[in-house]
């Protein structure tokens, strides 16, 4: 190995270890930001020392640099206005995206790769990663595009199912993998295309038939699918930083999936075949009757004004309002009163991991006050008011009996609290379809409102009332 290769490769390494240790400080939110540029510095050096070696191995004409250089000032110009233009409550969706560019462009060099190589000799090694990279990345890519057509209301976000879906899923992967089983028999290039055709039919199949409600868990599972994809593609090319960045995002995800589906208490096999939530406009299931108690600003200031220890609880329809900066000074004034306020944060509150935890750090919410829910729940009998913003199935006392679609999710157990006010905009129901059982509570009082309009008027409400 020439002393070029060496000083390559160990530059690859430095950027892996940059990757490592920017997952490692994103354990916890105080040094996530110094993580993110730890990671970022490693990618900047993983790019230029690719250029390098395509400039070094001078097999790149001047079409194929036009090309490569308008790709990534397309690509570069592309990603700066999306994280400059693109709102917190549509970051779900700008995963998806993410997650679907992944994985296409892993299965693009897989191809590729596979392609120029074909007319000679394949070593048994290429086609095995080339495959996986192919089925994988094809699958992500367009399965990620149907669940971010779900997340952003372009595709009913309810499961969708026709005559026959099963069988179509279950034939494109089995044409898939008989295929993928074939080609490491006989390498061909039309039976690729065919695998490729196979894997995209699976993952669009994959995705319409699951709700709303577990959107959270399939994007997390997506995400480990394109960091799998792209450790397949550093496999076929070569490509030291590639295998070990795919493999970091590969491992996160699945950890991060398993975590979801258990904060859920739901099996990833249930998740992915049972179709789980109606989405926004699915038909409400009845709970248990009650009379719904209404109330208005002023009576619902004065009793967080009066308190001594209030929770908030953040939901969707907190991002939806995009009342996170509304939340973050209604609990300052609060605070200014000698309230003690903190936050309950549900894993799968939103429509991402982490997705509260992100809106309330964009509104300088300070992060010991963002609680997770094994830490909270044990609070909740001593405190005076819980304020519900849109937060709906991981709230409902319904999860603690059996025979319903949330039975046994674990839940934030805002029943407990001496005093529950609701903000919502309706009597609607969450993803999972069914009523709210924490409304007809007679703690209970709901504030119908919008998010931010209702937390503003709160605000003005307890300064003109208490001072």
């Amino acid at each position: 190995m020439s002393a070029f290769d060496w000083v390559t490769q160990l530059l690859y390494v430095a950027a892996a270890v940059c990757f490592v240790l920017g997952l490692h400080l994103m354990n916890s939110p105080a040094s996530a930001r110094r993580g993110n540029q730890v990671s970022t510095a490693g990618m900047v050096v993983a790019i230029a020392v690719t250029f390098v070696l395509v400039i070094h191995a001078k097999t790149v004409t001047a079409t194929g640099w036009t090309v490569i250089l308008l790709g990534t000032l397309a690509g570069a110009a592309a990603g700066l206005w999306m994280a400059r233009t693109v709102e917190m409550t549509a970051m779900p969706q700008l995963v998806s995206l993410f997650n679907a560019v992944g994985g296409g462009a892993a299965a693009l060099v897989g191809i590729n790769d596979y392609v120029r190589l074909s007319s000679g000799h394949l070593a048994e090694s290429v086609t095995v990663f080339t495959i996986l990279d192919v089925l994988i990345g094809a699958v992500t890519f367009s399965g990620s595009i149907i669940a971010g057509g779900k997340l952003q209301g372009l595709i009913d976000g309810a499961p969708i199912t026709f005559p026959g879906s099963r069988a179509v899923n279950f034939a494109a992967a089995a044409v898939g993998i008989g295929g993928a089983i074939y080609m490491l028999v006989t390498p061909s290039v039309p039976v690729l295309i065919i695998i490729i055709v196979a894997a995209l039919a699976f993952g669009v199949t994959m995705v319409l038939p699951i709700g709303g409600a577990d959107m959270p868990v399939v994007i997390s599972l997506l995400n480990a699918f394109t960091g799998t994809a792209v450790a397949m593609a550093g496999f076929v090319i070569g490509n030291w930083a590639l295998i070990i960045a795919g493999a970091l995002v590969g491992a996160s995800g699945s950890i991060l999936t398993k975590l979801m589906a258990d904060a859920m208490n739901r099996s990833l096999a249930n998740i992915m075949i049972g179709g789980f939530g109606t989405g926004d406009t699915g038909p409400a299931i009845a709970g248990p009757g009650g009379d719904v108690r209404s109330i208005q600003a002023d009576d619902a200031a004065i009793q967080l004004a009066y308190a001594q220890k209030v929770i908030i609880v953040p939901g969707y329809g907190l991002a939806a309002a995009q009342a996170q900066h509304a939340c973050a000074e209604l609990a300052a004034v609060l605070e200014e009163r000698g309230v003690e306020v903190s936050y309950a944060i549900h894993p799968v509150a939103g429509r991402m991991p982490g997705h509260m935890n992100v809106l309330l750090a964009e509104a300088n919410v300070p992060y010991p006050q963002l609680r997770e829910m094994d830490e909270i729940n044990p609070e909740f009998p001593r405190t005076d008011v819980a304020l519900v913003i849109g937060a709906n199935d991981v709230t409902n006392p319904a999860a603690r009996r059996p025979g319903n679609p949330v039975s046994g999710m674990p839940i934030l157990d805002v029943d407990h609290a001496k005093s529950i006010i609701v903000i919502k905009r309706s009597m609607g129901h969450g993803y999972a379809g069914i009523d709210n059982e924490l409304y007809v509570d007679p703690k209970t009082s709901m504030f119908f409102s919008d998010g931010k309009a209702a937390l503003t008027e709160l605000t003005a409400a307890v300064k003109t009332l208490v001072g």
